[in-house]
């Protein structure tokens, strides 16, 4: 009865939105040509729809083509990304422009999605997409800002550094502002370059915040930049999806490598992504794994970001089954084939872990989350069971059988500790052999000011 409620809250205001489109065809344009786009507009839409049958398109689409102001909450992979897309894409339709609409987001992985999703409801209708994000060369992205896309997709601070510098670039005739994962962007100090986004983009413009949990923050900048919005909240404030299977498991510290050794074992055959709290100790638990004959692959901050989009890209395409991540990788991603999440390492901030558990279970599948707490974590897995409002049940585990593997996972903690010494030695060696211009120009500029103190 649920799935019949909920099918019919989307259906009706998409049926109303083909009306009004297929009658603006009519009236206005080459009746032929528009109407033809208009239905493999449709086609696309309904793809999402069938993906997202339980999702929040129903609940905010109205108020998007209605042209309010929007700050949605809802719980992960309910389908927030294609409840932005639609409206916007319907009113590129109906008034084409370069440079219509930017949708900022916290992480690089999450660009690339979102615009792969843009371009996939757009791509009946020719919209073009560009992904500004830090890691890749600036010349590059101002070559493709030079082409004036419908569509930016950006983390704040490159996109700030091409509203600076990039020649002939602006974004004073846009009309939609998005920040998806709202509360993460002025959590992780964008605060001040989302100032200077909000003062270049014009006053008269439609703004959505779309996140799964909500902070402070979010409505101080409700008060400076949206108009009269309306807040949307699909789910409570702070919830994990119903088919989400939770549990933990209270293990001393220097065992945690074999107790995730013995889970892996046990959920052979599934897809993992384990989360853990720094890149070093990602790096190492990849390196452990392989060792083991898992096919594991990391995802960090310190990683290039090639590298970063190949081990994504590896993992999505399911040549390997488990990715170690930073909580780099804890927004927004969206990877159906996730079936167990693993917090390796506690997150500190318990928000978070709704975020991490939010990658399994997208979407009306089903999913598993273990979270591992040690005798110094106690304290954070209470603020996340209070966070939630749920006691979660133990694992069932055979402690002997863990025992048991303590001699093959010390070895390959041995092993693992090498390797990265070896790689942390490649790096700094690769440092020091850097002849290009900018490094002879760093170099420099070091001996300089060694110089000029020893003269003081």
């Amino acid at each position: 009865m649920l799935q019949r409620d909920s099918e019919i809250l989307w259906f009706g205001p998409l049926w109303f939105f083909c009306f009004g489109f297929f009658f603006f065809a009519f009236c206005v344009s080459d009746f032929f040509s528009v109407f033809r786009e208009f239905l493999c507009f449709v086609a696309q839409c309904f793809k999402v729809f069938f993906l997202y049958s339980e999702c929040i398109i129903g609940f905010f689409v109205p108020l998007l083509l209605a042209g309010r102001d929007v700050i949605g909450l809802a719980e992960t992979g309910s389908g927030k990304t294609g409840a932005f897309a639609l409206p916007i894409l319907q009113a590129l339709l109906e008034t084409p422009q370069r440079l219509f609409a930017l949708v900022l987001t916290p992480t690089r992985e999450l660009a690339f999605q979102i615009s792969e999703q843009f371009e996939a409801l757009g791509s009946s209708i020719g919209v073009q997409t560009t992904v500004i994000v830090g890691g890749i060369d600036t010349m590059s992205q101002s070559l493709a800002l030079a082409k004036k896309p419908h569509v930016i997709i950006a983390t704040p601070g490159r996109l700030v550094d091409h509203l600076e510098n990039t020649k002939g670039f602006n974004l004073r005739a846009l009309k939609f502002l998005v920040m998806d994962e709202a509360d993460r962007i002025l959590n992780m100090d964008f605060e001040t370059e989302v100032d200077k986004i909000l003062k270049v983009i014009p006053r008269d413009r439609k703004t959505f915040l779309f996140s799964a949990t909500m902070t402070k923050k979010v409505q101080k900048l409700q008060r400076a930049a949206l108009k009269n919005p309306v807040k949307c909240a699909v789910s409570s404030k702070y919830q994990t999806v119903e088919k989400l299977q939770q549990y933990y498991i209270f293990i001393p510290s220097k065992f945690k490598d074999s107790y995730l050794v013995y889970i892996l074992n046990e959920l052979a055959g599934n897809s993992f992504m384990i989360f853990c709290s720094t890149c070093n100790n990602t790096q190492r638990t990849a390196l452990l794994l392989r060792n083991l004959g898992f096919t594991a692959i990391p995802l960090h901050g310190q990683m290039s970001q090639n590298k970063r989009l190949g081990s994504l890209n590896k993992f999505k395409a399911k040549a390997r089954s488990i990715l170690l991540a930073t909580d780099v990788a804890s927004r927004g991603l969206d990877i159906p084939h996730v079936d167990v999440v693993i917090n390796f390492d506690i997150p500190t901030h318990s928000k978070d872990y709704i975020h991490r558990v939010g990658r399994t279970a997208r979407a009306g599948r089903s999913g598993k989350s273990i979270t591992f707490v040690t005798q110094y974590d106690v304290e954070l897995f209470q603020r996340i069971e209070h966070l939630i409002g749920k006691k979660l049940p133990a694992f069932p585990m055979q402690e002997e059988e863990v025992m048991m593997l303590t001699e093959r996972v010390a070895e390959a903690q041995r092993l693992a500790r090498m390797e990265l010494r070896e790689q942390g030695e490649k790096k700094r060696s690769r440092n020091d052999d850097d002849d290009t211009e900018e490094a002879i120009g760093v170099r420099n500029k070091v001996a300089g000011g060694k110089k000029k103190k020893r003269k003081a």
